[in-house]
């Protein structure tokens, strides 16, 4: 963990962070039907990975809830994925934009995977051993 002091230290939320904007701006393009559907689900999953690495840090003092938190981020990020293929289907995403988003989530889930095999690496210990 390092000195890490702050959730926007950590490049795994930088890296969800950037997804989420280079989806909001991807998805300025998709139709106007789409507004209250498929680009409302791209952009919350999107978001809610940031979001939920940013809430996992501050229950680092749980170990469950911190696994709990990457794990939500985990879940939307793969959602995320979900949502690239429908737009690039649909026709809103051209092949190689969603290869670049799709590499960019397989970067991000693999990065939360990490800190969720080593939570003692991110979490704080609280139970310190006293001697008499």
């Amino acid at each position: 963990m390092g000195n890490i002091r702050s959730f926007k230290e950590l490049r795994v939320w930088k890296n969800a962070i950037n997804v989420a904007m280079t989806i909001f701006e991807l998805t300025k393009s998709f139709p106007i039907e789409e507004r209250y559907s498929l680009t409302d689900q791209i952009r919350r999953s999107s978001r809610s990975v940031a979001a939920n690495i940013s809430e996992s840090w501050r229950k680092r003092r749980y170990p469950a809830a911190f696994i709990s938190k990457l794990s939500d981020a985990e879940t939307e990020a793969a959602e995320t994925q979900t949502w690239i293929e429908i737009a690039t289907r649909c026709g809103y995403l051209s092949k190689e934009q969603a290869l670049d988003l799709d590499r960019q989530c397989e970067e991000l889930l693999s990065q939360i995977v990490a800190m969720i095999s080593h939570p003692e690496q991110w979490t704080i210990n609280t139970h310190s051993s006293k001697t008499s």
